[in-house]
């Protein structure tokens, strides 16, 4: 890239003109100091160690002055050269980054098969923060990039206990990531097809006792014809022999959207071994043409543009920070949640 737009730009974020008067002068490193990225000695996740704490150690990008960037800790199967990424942490101190054993574990069976042992390899990449509207270099498809060297490890990943869903109508199961005879997970039900659940290491089949209640035995549990058929998140207590079924519809609203803000919202389909929800929508474009994801047809709980501006980088709420659609068309959409307040999400126009 021209040393000289770099440093143009440089000034333009850095207060180029503050720094004029004070005889200050802002430069890139010829070579910037790309982070750096130290792992556990050892990967061994097991159940019994699941609430354990695991501390990942990077080191900030150094470009040759203080710079804002956000890093990612990804991890991808050895030789796959992070075509096909686990994002395990996103924010802007790598310094300590904390992560439970059940967590990592259950992050890394969106792709990779429980109870095998696995060549991983993890790196940090960071991307400066640049102001998304000025359309410069460092936006867009012009990213200030820098990756760390990667790290290639033997992880040993656990398949975590599960409850089979019998007669749902498609294979599915709710899983318990501490193995504490606490399951959950996203499933697909319908009112007209009753299901119970059977423990695949106890043969053990649960059942409908009243509402809310399990009971070991073969009636069927069935969700509200009022709720309809969707996507629910399923929790249950083998312990307390309790269950709740709660509507978990991911949808997309907006300007730009069929049914604009108010909805009803076009509904996303769930990936449940990948664990991201997707959709084809057609959207109008231009000026004023916006949309979010949000669930249940509510507010409560939405995300749009992150404050980072790196593209596809998604926050919970917020105001102002609807995602623009640039032209109308027919899209493929997809959206994972990182965390309650993080997620990540793709646009392909169809």
């Amino acid at each position: 890239m021209n040393k000289n737009i770099i440093i143009l730009l440089l000034g333009f974020l850095m207060a180029f003109t503050a720094c004029e008067k004070d005889g200050d002068k802002i430069t890139m490193l010829e070579e910037v100091v790309a982070p750096t990225l130290s792992t556990p000695a050892t990967l061994t996740l097991t159940r019994a160690t699941s609430a354990n704490v695991l501390e990942f150690v990077g080191t900030v990008v150094n470009p040759g002055f203080n710079a804002s960037a956000t890093y990612f800790l990804e991890a991808c199967a050895a030789g796959n050269n992070f075509q096909d990424v686990v994002t395990v942490f996103t924010g802007n101190d790598p310094t300590s980054i904390k992560v439970t054993v059940a967590n990592l574990n259950q992050l890394l069976l969106k792709k990779f098969e429980g109870d095998l042992t696995h060549s991983i390899d993890f790196r940090l990449r960071s991307v400066l923060t640049v102001d998304g509207g000025t359309g410069a270099a460092g936006t867009g498809d012009q990213l200030f990039e820098y990756i760390s060297e990667k790290v290639a490890k033997q992880v040993a990943v656990y398949g975590l206990p599960r409850l089979d869903l019998n007669n749902s109508g498609r294979v599915q199961k709710i899983v318990s990531a501490a193995g504490d005879g606490k399951y959950v997970n996203y499933v697909k039900l319908d009112p007209a097809q009753p299901f119970t659940l059977t423990d695949p290491e106890t043969s053990k089949t649960y059942g409908f006792s009243s509402e809310g209640v399990l009971v070991q035995g073969t009636a069927g549990i069935a969700v509200p014809t009022a709720t309809g058929a969707g996507w629910y998140e399923l929790q249950v207590d083998i312990n307390a022999l309790t269950y709740t079924a709660t509507p978990y519809m991911m949808g997309i609203a907006g300007s730009a959207a069929p049914n604009g803000w108010d909805g009803p919202n076009q509904k996303m389909d769930y990936n449940d071994s990948k664990g991201f929800w997707y959709t084809t929508i057609t959207l109008t474009g231009g000026a004023g043409a916006f949309i979010k994801f949000r669930t249940n047809d509510s507010w409560n709980w939405n995300m749009g543009l992150a404050d980072s501006g790196v593209a596809g980088e998604l926050k919970q709420g917020g105001v102002g920070n609807d995602i623009p659609v640039a032209e109308a068309g027919t899209y493929y959409v997809t959206l994972t949640v990182i965390t309650n307040d993080k997620g990540l999400y793709t646009m392909t126009k169809q």
